[in-house]
């Protein structure tokens, strides 16, 4: 399996690959890459829909070119638990935060929630987000403040007073919520739109329109986490031991 960066003739076959729907994994079978590779590759310069080879090409020289200059910082790696390949975490922490960009969440607010998401633990404090990041503190709290608003986070005192950055098995579910609780404000909005403009107008019937649409979505999506929730979350109960019938017994 060929290693190194991608070449722009590999940039151009991503390129073709994705305007003819085929799935990443199918692009990198062709290609003999790693799937992560072509994620990585394609969530980095625009998605999808976005991605051209040409800039793709140009914007991986330029990021060569700042890698070179030499930094005042040299980042550590953490050690590895579990006889972990660190390159291969490291690769991995790149392609899970290349993803959550894609998804519309902010550069910063992807690292740190990919750093916090891949600790065993699931909590950091802001100095070791800091020193694993190498990244200012402010950028750390800005971070914190606008994942918790979303979430992704919740934050907690530990034995020594230090304040800590949790993410657990129920992020997710409270980022639903987050979320159906935005759109549910929006739909607020939108009917208060209704009586300002007229019933019956064009701009009000629009509005309607989308108070309808985003109302069901929201309800289904707060339907569907709670049903998750319940279903997934819930601990199993133990296996039992009853007793064997007695074998007078009819």
């Amino acid at each position: 399996m060929p290693g190194g960066r991608l070449t722009q003739q590999e940039r151009q076959q991503i390129a073709l690959g994705l305007a003819d729907s085929l799935p990443y994994a199918e692009i990198a079978r062709r290609l003999g890459r790693p799937t992560s590779t072509i994620t990585r590759e394609v969530m980095r310069n625009g998605g999808p829909t976005a991605y051209r080879a040409d800039l793709a090409h140009r914007a991986t020289e330029r990021r060569t070119q700042r890698r070179r200059r030499p930094t005042p910082r040299n980042p550590e790696t953490p050690p590895q638990a579990h006889g972990r390949d660190p390159e291969a975490v490291r690769e991995y922490a790149e392609t899970f935060t290349t993803v959550l960009m894609g998804s519309g969440m902010p550069t910063m607010m992807s690292r740190v929630m990919a750093c916090l998401t891949l600790t065993d633990t699931g909590s950091l404090t802001a100095s070791e987000l800091v020193q694993r990041l190498q990244v200012s503190p402010a950028s750390i709290s800005k971070a914190i403040t606008f994942l918790e608003s979303q979430g992704f986070v919740r934050r907690e005192r530990d034995e020594r007073r230090r304040e800590r950055y949790i993410v657990d098995d129920d992020i997710w579910y409270q980022s639903m919520i987050a979320s159906a609780r935005s759109t549910a404000q929006i739909v607020e909005i939108a009917r208060q739109g209704v009586g300002v403009l007229g019933p019956d107008t064009p701009a009000a019937t629009r509005l309607e329109n989308v108070a309808r649409f985003l109302d069901f979505v929201s309800e289904s999506i707060t339907r569907a986490a709670e049903q998750a929730r319940q279903i997934l979350h819930t601990e199993p109960e133990p296996p039992g031991d009853p007793t064997p019938p007695s074998p007078n017994r009819p």
